[in-house]
């Protein structure tokens, strides 16, 4: 936390003094200047419970939090001492400050909370850490459903305020998992009477006509991921009590033709895999106080080829309609294992990679160096 920004725990002090670099004579010439003057800051922690919190079993945030910060940070009792430049130790002690109020609020620091702390204060937004990885949107038996993210964040703030949300980013960024959060919140506050939760049918090329088994059977497999997260968020036994009244309805989107869905929040997931044309019928379902929320991910698109994806052109019909908003993640807000995102951005530079290869007619094999390039040497 920076000095003039958030509040600090009543009881914390913070000293800052200059550190000695030598003779204060003004340098010979010739030799380079010298660089920012190097300070220490220092934070006392006077409750030994919570320095114990914020260490970690084994040192382990202490590491973590060394590794993350350009400054050197050591503890000595109840005090920290962070040395180096100026505003890296802006940085550092920010740090600090956010993972203290995290444990004031009740929260057990974790390693990733300390990594999604000095992401956001890295960002430089507005928004605090500590408030961002609070925010809850719904608890039951003790485990609570919040954004991790400075992007879910700001996706669930959309959604409170705005009629139709577009949640569009890669696999692992809590596009779909926040949205029905979000709607069974709206449902148990009564802002909405029912959700409805729907997805294109037709993905890898199959068509339902053409699997075996009952509709109920057919439909099962693409719509099995909503039921999933739908019995982590409400007591699995009222499902199908809900399901049987209408309050909860999962169909594919093929049944939301003809309809006008009103007093309900509304969630089409997979959205990359719809036509511009049902992208328009499903969109236009909307009735008085309901609420949409589209999910999809424009990267793992479906649909035959040659075949458009309304969810790659909605946004340039869409973009400067009031109450619509897009909301895009990135691979900074995958929640899922850490080598998730690195694998989302290696993905993306291979496809940024060949598409500047073939604007320049430069046809790659894929596993080889394009024309041109240069294949490692052996040895």
């Amino acid at each position: 936390m920076g000095a003039t920004s958030a509040r600090r725990p009543a009881g914390r002090r913070r000293d800052r003094e200059q550190v000695a670099q030598g003779p204060s004579a003004r340098p010979m010439t010739g030799t380079p200047p010298p660089g920012p003057p190097r300070v220490q800051t220092r934070i006392t922690v006077p409750d030994s419970k919570i320095m114990v919190n914020l260490l970690g079993a084994g040192d382990e945030i202490l590491r973590l939090v060394e590794r993350s910060v350009t400054s050197d940070v050591h503890v000595r009792g109840n005090e920290i001492t962070i040395t180096g430049d100026p505003a890296d130790n802006a940085l550092a002690e920010r740090v600090f400050s956010e993972l203290l109020e995290l444990i004031e609020k009740g929260e057990t620091l974790t390693t990733d909370a300390v990594r999604r702390t000095v992401g956001m204060l890295e960002q430089g937004s507005a928004e605090r850490p500590a408030e961002v990885l609070t925010l809850n949107i719904l608890s039951r038996r003790g485990r609570t459903i919040r954004p991790k993210t400075l992007g879910q964040k700001r996706y669930v703030d959309a959604i409170d305020s705005n009629t139709i949300v577009f949640g569009i980013g890669p696999a692992g960024t809590g596009k779909t998992y926040l949205a029905m959060a979000k709607a069974v919140q709206a449902l148990q506050a009564k802002q909405v009477n029912r959700i409805i939760l729907t997805r294109p049918a037709v993905e890898a090329g199959e068509r339902l006509g053409f699997l075996p088994g009952t509709l109920n059977e057919k439909i099962d497999p693409y719509l099995r991921p909503l039921y999933d997260a739908l019995h982590e968020m409400l007591d699995p036994e009222t499902i199908p009590k809900l399901m049987a009244q209408g309050t909860i309805e999962v169909a594919p989107l093929a049944y939301m033709r003809g309809r006008t869905l009103s007093d309900a929040f509304i969630i089409l997931d997979e959205a990359q895999n719809t036509t511009p044309e049902q992208m328009k019928m499903f969109l236009t379902r909307l009735g008085f106080n309901s609420k949409i929320v589209v999910t999809g991910d424009v990267t793992q698109v479906d649909l035959p080829g040659g075949t458009t994806s309304g969810l790659r052109v909605v946004r340039e019909i869409l973009e400067n309609v009031e109450d619509v908003h897009f909301a895009q993640l990135s691979s900074s807000d995958v929640v899922r294992h850490r080598l998730v995102g690195e694998i989302v951005d290696a993905y993306a530079r291979w496809d940024a990679e060949r598409e500047n290869q073939q604007a320049q007619g430069v046809h790659a094999v894929p596993g080889r160096p394009a024309q041109g390039g240069r294949a490692g040497r052996r040895r």
